[in-house]
């Protein structure tokens, strides 16, 4: 296998991981280019180099064979690594947010997005989060790393976390976003940082997410633990669209809720990473709980879905809680854009 080392602008990168034709065409750009790429294909016969700039080395091996789809890519970092650069573990709708909102606060910085599969890696690169996939190494350690990947899919999610751990640098920040699940309460009372969370060994699901935290914790990195997250009408995210499809729910009425929008999990998780702070937890969340019926009285009111809801007819499914983070907004200095779900769906409460 040759080798041909490659320095082009990072804006010309996208679009081009697929045609080594076109990132050849881009060598005329090499001289003060801002960043490199180490481009490896067994088609390649000829091999070139450049002098390394003070910018983060891209090194991406391609290999080609006969049916291989899209010519997978591997892809590490090697070389220097910028002291604003992010990687995100899980680059989904609340990862693929925050780098946006990264960015606008970094400019010049560099957002990876590592996934489980290749499978969104074109997505990403049109974002201009460079995509890798879990598993790649990794020569070169960030400073800043979130965590977002949920851990529905892999069967060993503290390991996973973990793994994530050691790309961590331990300068600026490690942040793991959790669930406010393990919080002890499930009687509708009220709730905040302080409230002690479900002991081990009583629900597979709480053991998961406090055994990940346990891993971060050790590690210096912090903790938010989010409630329900919600978007746009268009995007369809959140417990209400899905009840609002159902029509007739099986579960409690005035169960309550907590929610927080994505965009506000984003710019919070952002507050807690530009903090740099060790081992704490914070909570994420709107402070404005509501029942069940009441978050569906408020969508049927807005106007803005193209149908009514049924009825909730659960009568024996447990209660929830009524969460607060007044202390988390007092320390980082942190409001929500959107202080309600009412005020999100523009109803007067």
């Amino acid at each position: 296998m040759s080798t041909i080392a490659v320095c082009i602008p990072s804006s010309r990168i996208r679009g081009r991981l697929d045609s080594p034709k076109k990132l050849i065409s881009d060598f005329s750009f090499c001289s003060n280019s801002p960043a490199f790429i180490s481009f490896s294909r067994r088609f390649f016969s000829f091999s070139t180099s450049f002098s390394v700039v003070n910018r983060p080395l891209l090194k991406i091996n391609a290999s080609s064979t006969v049916g291989a789809p899209n010519g997978e890519l591997e892809a590490s970092i090697a070389g220097m690594v910028g002291a604003n650069d992010l990687l995100i573990v899980g680059p989904g709708v609340l990862g693929r947010i925050v780098a946006e909102k990264w960015r606008e606060e970094h400019p010049g910085c560099q957002i990876y997005g590592q996934t489980m599969t290749s499978d969104h890696h074109d997505e990403l690169i049109k974002m201009g989060i460079t995509p890798t996939t879990k598993g790649t190494p990794v020569s070169n350690k960030f400073p800043y790393v979130i965590f977002c990947a949920p851990p529905s899919r892999t069967p060993d999610y503290p390991g996973d976390v973990r793994e994530a751990t050691l790309n961590w640098n331990g300068e600026g920040s490690f942040l793991f976003t959790s669930s406010s699940a393990p919080y002890d309460c499930s009687d509708n009372g009220s709730c905040d940082e302080e409230t002690p969370v479900v002991p081990i060994g009583r629900s597979h699901r709480t053991d998961v997410l406090l055994k990940a935290e346990k891993v971060v914790l050790e590690a210096g990195g912090c903790v938010i633990r989010l409630a329900g997250l919600y978007i746009s009408f268009i995007d369809l995210e959140g417990a209400h669209t899905y009840w609002l499809e159902k029509g007739i729910c099986d579960v409690r009425p005035d169960h309550i809720l907590n929610l927080i929008h994505y965009e506000d999990a984003a710019s919070l998780s952002i507050a807690v990473l530009k903090k740099k702070l060790r081992g704490r937890i914070f909570l994420g969340c709107d402070n404005h709980p509501l029942s069940r019926q009441e978050v569906m009285e408020l969508v049927d009111k807005s106007g803005k879905y193209g149908k009514k809801f049924g009825a909730f007819t659960g009568t024996k499914d447990p209660l929830g809680k009524k969460l607060s983070n007044s202390k988390t907004r007092a320390e980082l200095g942190w409001e929500p854009k959107y202080p309600s779900f009412a005020h999100f769906l523009g109803v007067p409460q």
